[in-house]
């Protein structure tokens, strides 16, 4: 699942917070009489199989430099392994090529603390630092001086302005890495002001507050012009920095822009009646900071271990399985893929089922708001049912479920964006669970919902196994309904507020101001 803003064939776009809904708690139910297709294919879908899956994508991303990021050899291997394994089971393959602007870096960033006792900082998105957009490349190494800091932070935002005026940096010595905090002023005027003081180096920390802690905003400096390497840090890590008088670090930021190619996975049943398609997607792809099992191979394996399973049916309707690249630049791959269909074919899709994240080590059930009650976004008419189905689900097993937004954040965007009915799974991201949430679907409260959340970390160890069953047999459940049976779920024109949420996409937006 994307968060930071990114650029590629379709433009550029964000993604909005994910706030989670009011708590249902399901009642109990059979969730496994009847020996029809759907109860059938639940049964032969199972969690340890799914997670195969996953250990081979771990593999992959092992092989090609901990990563599996679209336009580089461990998105393409992720690709043939998907293709493979579904051409052998009898699908009819698609490998759909687009052009997109991959926005990373060639060697990893670095940002380590070099005296006293040495640490190595984690780089990404609520992690401990980020570059900030338009810093150039550089290497160095020196000492750190603080400028203007206010620690403890005042009570209120922006009670710091360091970095905001030239006086600021009065004794500051050339040469040296600047430190400096959020507040008051852009991160441009910082910076700018440490070049004119003969700065080597530029680091901004999060101001403190509450609220202003964490690297959850998408730094920028406005433009080109600036000379010297510049990150943006979390709270701790620039109080920790801070501590010591003449700590020494060494920071190292190589980006890399350019046009590369990647692919869409598009697999199609033989059988089943063309003209009513029930469709199924996950992004394959990870972020470059890490091998993505569950940002989302765990998305990705679900619905490859359904069509799998699937593939000894014969579906009344065309069941068609999706699997996206570069999702993360930007939500590319699907986007690339609706918008090359023509009128006529999108009509053909009943629905659009989306999994992006389904087995979250600290998780919470959420099914997507299609009726909008939760949120007040609905999807395209016959979302709804989509929504009520899920819930259904999970009733039958006696469990707990949220509702999720439509906030445009993932794949589904471009679906309702042009009227098609969805819905979807997700188990969550960066946002920490409540205390209510805890004493509902168990974990850790006050922690993220996935603490590797875009980090080298999302490996196979970040994956809970009891998210991952249960969300497998519910994706089973429905596709093997739908197989069927759409009943009243068609096309129709978008929902204003969908459409609205698809295309606005306001999360991460590039952030200029402290």
């Amino acid at each position: 699942m994307r968060s930071r803003l990114r650029q590629g064939v379709v433009g550029a776009v964000t993604t909005a917070a994910l706030v989670l809904s009011p708590i249902a708690l399901a009642g109990p139910a059979d969730a496994h009489g009847g020996k029809d297709p759907a109860h059938k294919l639940v049964k032969a879908v199972s969690g340890k199989n799914v997670k195969k899956h996953l250990w081979a994508l771990q593999a992959i991303a092992k092989a090609h430099g901990g990563t599996r990021v679209s336009g580089t050899p461990g998105f393409d291997a992720s690709r043939d392994y998907v293709a493979g394994k579904l051409r052998r089971a009898g699908y009819d393959v698609t490998i759909q090529p687009f052009e997109f602007t991959f926005d990373g870096y060639v060697t990893p960033p670095v940002l380590k603390r070099t005296s006293g006792e040495q640490k190595t900082y984690t780089y990404g998105f609520f992690s401990d630092y980020v570059a900030m957009q338009d810093s150039p490349a550089g290497a160095v190494s020196g000492t750190l001086q603080a400028v203007d800091l206010v620690l403890p932070p005042g009570p209120a935002a922006n009670s710091s302005s360091s970095g905001c005026e030239a006086s600021d940096f009065a004794g500051f010595t050339a040469g040296n890495i600047a430190l400096m905090q959020r507040g008051t002023c852009s991160f441009r005027i910082k910076v700018d002001n440490a070049i004119a003081a003969g700065a080597s180096a530029a680091i901004v920390f999060n101001e403190g507050q509450d609220g202003r802690t964490e690297i959850d905003l998408n730094p920028t400096l406005g433009g080109p012009g600036v000379t010297i390497p510049s990150f943006f840090t979390s709270f701790a890590v620039g109080n920790e920095l801070a501590a010591t008088a003449g700590t020494t670090v060494q920071m190292n930021w190589d980006p890399i822009v350019e046009t590369r190619t990647t692919y869409n996975v598009i697999a199609e049943s033989r059988k089943g009646d063309p003209d009513n398609v029930v469709m199924l997607g996950a992004h394959l792809d990870s972020v470059q900071e890490g091998p993505g099992i569950n940002d989302n191979g765990s998305g990705s394996a679900g619905i490859l271990e359904v069509a799998l399973q699937m593939a000894r049916t014969k579906p009344k309707n065309k069941m068609r399985f999706a699997f996206w690249g570069a999702e993360e630049f930007g939500l590319l791959g699907s986007q690339h893929y609706v918008d090359s269909l023509s009128a006529e074919e999108r009509a053909r899709i009943a629905l659009y089922l989306n999994f992006d994240m389904i087995a979250s080590p600290n998780y919470t059930f959420g099914i997507y708001d299609g009726d909008g009650d939760a949120f007040g976004t609905a999807g395209p008419p016959g979302s709804d049912v989509i929504e009520e189905d899920f819930e259904k689900f999970f009733a039958g097993r006696g469990l707990p479920y949220t509702a999720t937004a439509f906030t445009g954040r993932s794949d589904y965007g471009a679906f309702i964006a042009v009227g098609i009915p969805s819905g979807g799974l997700f188990t969550g991201a960066e946002v920490r669970k409540t205390e209510e949430e805890a004493a509902i679907f168990g974990g850790t409260a006050g922690i993220p919902l996935d603490p590797c959340y875009h980090s080298a970390c999302d490996t196979i160890r970040n994956i809970n196994d009891r998210a991952l069953d249960v969300n497998a047999d519910a994706i089973a459940m429905l596709a093997g309904t739908y197989a069927f049976a759409t009943g009243t779920i068609g096309t129709a024109a978008p929902a204003p507020a969908a459409r609205a949420a698809a295309e606005a996409h306001p999360h991460h937006p590039a952030d200029s101001a402290s």
